[in-house]
């Protein structure tokens, strides 16, 4: 990354640079004049083709237009000892690419044996070979990441069990592990999972006692971590909603200790008590008590209000054009955003469904975009179709190890993962509320066709589309009737 240029000085340095014009000190003297740092630096990073033929760096200038040192007379080593090649030098006389080799070989070999662990070999050789070296330098020569490298090397076993017991900081294991499993160094698990076992194991210590306890411990496993078992991978969704549920558990079953009652003395006044005299998340332990019910730990006769559907605020007709219209004719998102955003305004998808769509899902060919949401495919007519070709042709978090194959629509910064959800909700704030855009695209659909049609085409649940259906003819039913009370007074 090129250097914040400080205010020039002509009192300290009344010579100006001869390629900025700026009063700068000078570290060089070209034929073309005195060069500051800043132009130097910039020079050894010009890249390009010089009109007699040279491929490579251009830190001369004839006419104006970068030239090659033996066109310019520039004298500049930037000739790498190790490979040859001609760039920017980082150290030893090395190129950045070179070092990065040196560094991930000296980090990643056991200083016992001297010999790299066959696991590690494909990983040290994608990072290696990343596009941008110089961002694999920084990475790798952090203290935190070298440290973790360099216990991850000297192990005995490469597993995730053992990763686990490193010592170093989550998101540097998670990153590394991501690594490992994106090269074939360790199998594929399900991260959200694992974590939601550890995480219950250790929410188990706070409840007040050994029966609450057991009743709590019942309740993650033969009821959430049961669900979760029978999902191929499970959403963060869940996983978030999941914590929450027993968070509140806990501290429902603890008030009632504190208050000096057991579960299966519970009555309405107290869970009536306990809900008033509380924040509004309290009403989450509507997902306990029928769990409690249903094992005749309490009293089935007791109630509890479930959350109302259909309160969620939702955008407008003429706010869905005017949004749609900001996403595909101006440039405030980004290409990836873009194509996002114009399945959730256009097509009602949850961002959790389009952040794991894969390039299986998607066909671009030169007069066509087809996408398959649900079990049928969409042509996205122009201009929807622009962003989606343009993340076909650059898919983006390519420059790095952390994807060399990856099929995501939507990638990720962490190894071989898709963006998450909450990162690109909070990508399109800036236009509009995701869940406000999705339910008022359904909202207008459920208008234009038969229900099982719309949930069949666009992958949801039939009695998830009824709820809007209803919705939407009981605001055109109001309308009507609005309509007719004018009339009559007319």
């Amino acid at each position: 990354m090129a250097r914040p240029r400080k205010q020039g000085d002509a009192t300290r340095w009344p010579v100006p640079c001869g390629r900025c014009g700026e009063h700068h000190q000078s570290v060089a003297n070209w034929p073309d004049g005195g060069v500051c740092g800043y132009c130097y630096q910039r020079a050894k990073r010009t890249r390009g083709t010089c009109t007699c033929g040279h491929q490579g760096v251009l830190p001369g200038r004839i006419d104006g237009y970068p030239a090659c040192r033996r066109c310019s007379g520039v004298k500049l080593n930037i000739d790498c000892k190790t490979c040859g090649a001609e760039d920017e030098l980082y150290r030893g006389g090395r190129c950045q690419r070179c070092e990065l080799a040196v560094i991930v070989d000296r980090i990643l070999t056991n200083p016992e044996t001297g010999v790299m662990a066959a696991e590690l070999v494909p990983v040290a050789a994608a990072l290696k070979l990343m596009k941008r070296s110089n961002s694999g330098v920084t990475w790798i020569r952090q203290r935190h990441v070298t440290a973790f490298l360099k216990d991850l090397a000297m192990a005995p076993t490469i597993t995730h069990e053992k990763l686990d017991e490193l010592p170093g900081a989550d998101r540097t294991r998670n990153f590394i592990r991501g690594l490992l499993v994106e090269h074939g160094a360790l199998p594929r698990r399900d991260e959200l999972a694992v974590r939601y076992n550890q995480w219950a194991t250790g929410a188990l210590e706070r409840v007040s006692t050994g029966e609450h306890r057991d009743v709590v411990r019942r309740y993650i496993r033969w009821h959430l971590q049961r669900r979760m078992n029978q999902m191929e991978t499970v959403p963060h969704g869940t996983f978030l909603r999941s914590k929450q549920t027993v968070t509140v558990a806990i501290e429902f079953l603890n008030w009632l200790h504190d208050h000096g009652f057991a579960l299966e003395e519970l009555r309405q006044e107290h869970l009536d008590a306990w809900l008033a005299d509380g924040p509004s998340t309290r009403s989450l332990v509507d997902r306990f008590i029928p769990w409690a019910i249903k094992c005749r730990l309490v009293d089935p006769d007791l109630t509890i209000a479930r959350h109302r559907r259909g309160t969620s605020p939702k955008l407008s007709a003429s706010e869905q054009d005017a949004a749609v219209e900001r996403v595909v004719h101006t440039d405030e998102l980004t290409v990836r955003d873009r194509a996002a955003a114009i399945l959730v305004i256009v097509f009602g998808q949850h961002i959790e469904d389009v952040i794991q769509l894969t390039w299986d899902d998607v066909t671009v060919t030169d007069d066509l975009v087809t996408i398959r949401l649900g079990r049928t495919e969409f042509a996205l007519p122009s201009p929807l179709d622009e962003p989606m070709r343009q993340l076909a042709a650059a898919p983006g978090n390519d420059l790095t190890a952390s994807h060399p194959n990856s099929n995501w629509v939507f990638r990720g910064y962490s190894p071989g993962r898709h963006i998450h959800g909450a990162s690109m909700r909070s990508r399109l704030k800036s236009v509009f509320g995701t869940r406000a855009a999705r339910l008022g695209t359904l909202h207008e659909l459920t208008k234009l066709g038969p229900v099982p049609i719309i949930a069949d085409a666009l992958g949801y649940h039939p009695s998830t589309i009824e709820r809007h259906a209803i919705g939407s003819a009981s605001t055109y039913a109001e309308y009507i009737g609005a309509t007719r009370e004018l009339r009559q007074i007319s």
